[in-house]
């Protein structure tokens, strides 16, 4: 027997998604029917099952096999509350542009058994809500309800379609439970569903105006300078950039990244910032010309340098803003780059720089080896300035510093993926483990706490695209927002092991930094963490012992405070993941908030 279960299963494998991660409910009872049909049948499910306990943690994990791996996933969740319960997760797949398809039931709308499927809990009442995908719909390429099961293919496939399409996001889809549980047709069941006339919408390119004016100001430019965030999402476009800022000697400053956007060794690379006030490069303010390409916020207008030099471009400099889907960012309230740029276009990053290659405007950049050598420098003194902060000793019964943490897990091992969340140390980390390799570290592309750990149960497509180890740095907090316990839990049902740093400074600085960037002398400013609300002392969680905990023992752990060894440890805990196939965690003990 086939329901519209079964052809819902059937559809995702058919349009080549092969992993949903789940959490299941009482609006459920057809799907977990079929999948144990499918096992009697076939010995395994269409799509491969990933069941876990929470559902921020489903959703990160969706997220990031995604991110890896270039293939959207599915999620499966429980009526309102396990909508809701996805949190944060679906502001991070929103803003970082990630394809995924989402689903969820809803409460039975019959009670008196009318159709196989009605109403026969309490609980039926309480979840049966006006307007359930409303409480996504905002952070949703498409939403839609599936009403019967003969439009299954049609609505996964256009879904799919939309959310492959720039700019790229989530989908959500949902279905009452007496729909997922109505008895299809076997002829049904067998049609056929590929994406082949569904495709995502081309990549799109630079108008041939576009092309003479953006290349011709770069070639006449005295100092051009590049700016990006996300453009290694495309590892192609990260090849294309490089070429371009070689062959016209322009540098390339990378803020708020969320994807490895340019080789560490490329040497016009010049630096990371996340903005805060003092930390952009002062190429920025005598550029005249600046190309701004996937970025999510290149400069903040209101920032000022330790000299009380503001961090902005001058106002005749020459600005342009490319693209692949939002160069206006229309789904935030308020953006200021697009209302200081000569020139705005939507165009796939990769397409749009292979134009400007092909312009014939690189050959004649002005000024080439002057700048050439002086961009080196840059480049050079940005590399040393990181080694040498690495190889700092910290004073005895001094906590580690972060650089030097850093530097030890750098060279631990190699053909790693980083997970990186963590935050107040994002500038830090960003620069001082900035992989060679495009797709080498990720975060979530959004600002909601807890993606690392849900996201480094995606090991499995880590492993496919032939990373050895995964590992997860997480700070100010992210460990327990990221629901550890199910993380942990979900590693060790899986085997997927992972390595976790944890940067342990006592609480969740971000918010502290945020008081003392409007109030820096304020009351604020005069007292510990904990007094501000903000720490998690005096006693601190056993980090290391909720992940032994959650897997039953299996995970290994040990605490690194002043004077431990840092080097060993670090060592040791790849040598598990990777040789004993466990998890580990390592806590680092950084100087308390």
């Amino acid at each position: 027997m086939y329901t519209t279960s079964s052809l819902f299963f059937h559809t995702l494998a058919q349009v080549g998604i092969t992993h949903a991660f789940v959490n299941w409910g009482s609006d459920h009872p057809a799907l977990l029917e079929d999948l144990q049909r499918q096992r009697a049948d076939h010995g395994n499910t269409a799509v491969e099952i990933v069941t876990c306990p929470n559902e921020m943690a489903a959703l990160s994990a969706a997220q990031a096999f995604t991110q890896v791996t270039n293939t959207p996933a599915a999620v499966i969740v429980h009526v309102d509350v396990g909508t809701q319960a996805l949190a944060g997760a679906v502001h991070n797949a929103s803003r970082g542009r990630v394809p995924i398809l989402v689903f969820a039931g809803a409460s039975p709308s019959t009670m008196e058994g009318e159709l196989k499927g009605s109403r026969n809990e309490w609980i039926h009442w309480m979840q049966d809500v006006p307007d359930q995908p409303a409480i996504v719909r905002q952070y949703m390429r498409f939403t839609a309800q599936i009403n019967a099961p003969e439009n299954i293919p049609h609505l996964v496939r256009r879904a799919l379609q939309i959310a492959t399409s720039e700019p790229k996001g989530p989908v959500y889809l949902w279905a009452r439970r007496e729909v997922l549980e109505k008895e299809i047709d076997e002829s049904l069941f067998n049609s056929t569903a590929s994406l082949y006339k569904w495709p995502s919408i081309e990549p799109s390119a630079l108008s041939p105006s576009a092309v003479n004016v953006i290349g011709d100001a770069l070639a006449q430019a005295i100092n051009p300078l590049i700016i990006t965030s996300y453009i290694g999402r495309n590892p192609a476009a990260v090849g294309a950039l490089e070429m371009l800022s070689r062959l016209m000697a322009i540098p390339v400053f990378v803020t708020c990244p969320s994807a490895t956007n340019v080789s560490l060794s490329h040497p016009f690379f010049v630096g990371v910032s996340f903005l805060a006030p003092g930390t952009h490069t002062p190429l920025l303010s005598t550029a005249d010309v600046i190309l701004v390409i996937d970025a999510e916020v290149p400069w903040i207008p209101i920032n000022k340098d330790n000299r009380g030099n503001s961090e902005r471009p001058s106002d005749d400099a020459r600005i342009f803003v490319i693209d692949s889907g939002d160069p206006l960012k229309e789904s935030i309230g308020m953006e200021h780059v697009a209302g200081v740029a000569e020139l705005v276009s939507r165009a796939n990053a990769e397409v749009a720089l292979f134009q400007l290659l092909n312009s014939g405007s690189t050959g004649s950049a002005t000024g080439y080896y002057t700048r050439s050598r002086n961009i080196q420098a840059i480049h050079d003194a940005f590399i040393a300035d990181m080694r040498n902060a690495e190889a700092v000793m910290s004073e005895p019964n001094v906590p580690y510093l972060p650089s030097r943490i850093f530097g030890a897990l750098r060279t631990a091992v190699e053909n790693k993926l980083y997970l990186n969340e963590t935050i107040s140390n994002y500038p830090l980390s960003w620069a001082h483990l900035h992989p060679d390799t495009p797709l080498g570290m990720l975060s979530s592309g959004g600002s909601s706490l807890g993606w690392a750990l849900g996201g480094v149960n995606a090991g499995k497509g880590a492993g496919k695209v032939g990373y050895e180890l995964v590992v997860s740095v997480v700070g100010d907090g992210t460990f327990l927002f990221g629901a550890p316990s199910s993380a942990f839990w979900m590693a060790r049902r899986y085997e997927t092991p992972f390595l976790t740093i944890v940067l342990n400074n006592g609480g969740w600085k971000s918010p502290k930094l945020s008081m003392l960037g409007i109030h820096p002398e304020g009351h604020g400013s005069k007292v510990t963490g904990n007094q501000l609300t903000v720490g998690f002392g005096p006693d601190m969680p056993d980090y290391v012992g909720i992940a032994v905990a959650a897997t039953g023992g299996w995970a290994w752990g040990k605490r690194v405070a002043a004077g431990d060894s840092l080097w060993e440890t670090m060592t040791e805990a790849v040598r598990i993941v990777v040789e004993e196939r466990r998890c580990a965690i390592v806590e680092c003990v950084l100087e308390s908030i």
